[in-house]
C-alpha cells in the first residue's frame, strides 16, 4: 500500500523557503546588476523576457512573472503542487527584486567581468532554487512535455530552444552580445550543476573479476570503502560469478583502479558518475 505524502516539518519548510528566497534574489542581482545593463541575456523564459523588455521598454519583472505563469500551471499538473508553489514563490521573489533593482547602477560596464560574475551568481541562484525543490524558468517544464511527444531528450530540446533565443538576441542586441550570452549561459549551467549536485562528486564502480574476494577485501582495507557483491552470470562463459559494486570519491578513483589492476590486470572496470549519495553508510572506514 502506498504511503501518504509526508508533510515537511516547520523547520524544513522555513529552510526551504529561505534558500529559495536567497536563490531568487541572487538571480535578480545577476540579471539587473550585471547582465541586462551590459546587454547580455540568459537562456529560456528569462532570455525571452529580457528581449521583450528591450523591445517594448516594459519592466523585466513583469515579463518574468507573466510568461512563466502558463508553465506553472503545467508544472502543477505534471510535477505536483509543492513544486508549483515553490516555483511560483521563487519567480514572484525574483520578479519583485528585479523591479527593485531596475534603477541600480551596474557593478561593472566591462562585459567580460559582467559575464564572469553574472554567470557565477546566476548559476548559484538557480542552483539553490532547484536544490530546494523549485524552479525559476518554465523552459524545463515545456521540454519535459515536448520530450514525451517528440521522443527527444529533454536536454536536446532545451538546447534547440536556447539556440533560437540566442539568434533572436543577436538581432536585438548585436552578435557580440549574443556570443557573450552563450558563454554566460554555459558558465551558469556549470555552476548550477555544482550547487545542485554538490562539490563532493562521487563515482560508482562496477568490477568483474575472478579475484572478487581479494579485490573486495583490498578495497576495504586500503581505501576504507565498503563493497557489495551482486550475483551475475556470464553471457559468453555461462559461468556464475559475483560482481563488485562500490562508491568512491573522484579523488579515490585512481587509487582504486590501481589496486584492482594490481590484483587482476584483466579485471573489467566500469565507472559511472553519481550525482548524489543518500542513505546507507558512505562514511570512510579506518584504513588498516
Amino acid at each position: 500500500m502506498a504511503k501518504t505524502h509526508k508533510k515537511l516539518s516547520f523547520a524544513d519548510l522555513v529552510k526551504k523557503f529561505v534558500f529559495i528566497t536567497v536563490g531568487a534574489v541572487l538571480m535578480a542581482v545577476a540579471l539587473e546588476v550585471f547582465l541586462v545593463p551590459n546587454e547580455i541575456i540568459d537562456g529560456g523564459i528569462t532570455g525571452i523576457s529580457i528581449v521583450l523588455s528591450k523591445v517594448t521598454a516594459f519592466p523585466l519583472g513583469i515579463f518574468l512573472f507573466i510568461i512563466n505563469l502558463p508553465f506553472l500551471f503545467l508544472g502543477y499538473k505534471q510535477i505536483g503542487k509543492t513544486f508549483a508553489f515553490s516555483t511560483l514563490y521563487g519567480i514572484a521573489v525574483m520578479s519583485v527584486t528585479t523591479q527593485l533593482l531596475h534603477h541600480v547602477s551596474p557593478f561593472t560596464n566591462e562585459k567580460i567581468l559582467a559575464v564572469l560574475f553574472g554567470g557565477l551568481i546566476l548559476g548559484l541562484g538557480v542552483g539553490l532554487v532547484i536544490r530546494f525543490g523549485g524552479s525559476l524558468d518554465g523552459t524545463e517544464i515545456v521540454a519535459i512535455l515536448l520530450s514525451k511527444k517528440l521522443r527527444m531528450p529533454v536536454g536536446q530540446i532545451i538546447m534547440i530552444m536556447n539556440v533560437f533565443i540566442f539568434i533572436v538576441a543577436g538581432f536585438v542586441f548585436g552578435w557580440d552580445s549574443a556570443m557573450y550570452s552563450i558563454f554566460t549561459y554555459y558558465m551558469a549551467s556549470k555552476v548550477m550543476d555544482i550547487v545542485v549536485e554538490g562539490l563532493n562528486e562521487s563515482k560508482s564502480v562496477t568490477i568483474i573479476s575472478n579475484e572478487y574476494e581479494e579485490i573486495s577485501q583490498t578495497i576495504q582495507d586500503r581505501l576504507g570503502r565498503s563493497t557489495t557483491f551482486m550475483y551475475a552470470r556470464g553471457g559468453y562463459s555461462k559461468e556464475d560469478t559475483q560482481v563488485i559494486y562500490c562508491v568512491v570519491t573522484r579523488l579515490e578513483l585512481a587509487k582504486l583502479k590501481a589496486l584492482v589492476q594490481e590484483i587482476d590486470p584483466k579485471a573489467f572496470i566500469a565507472i559511472e558518475h553519481v550525482s548524489d549519495v543518500l542513505g546507507g553508510n558512505f562514511e570512510k572506514n579506518a584504513i588498516h
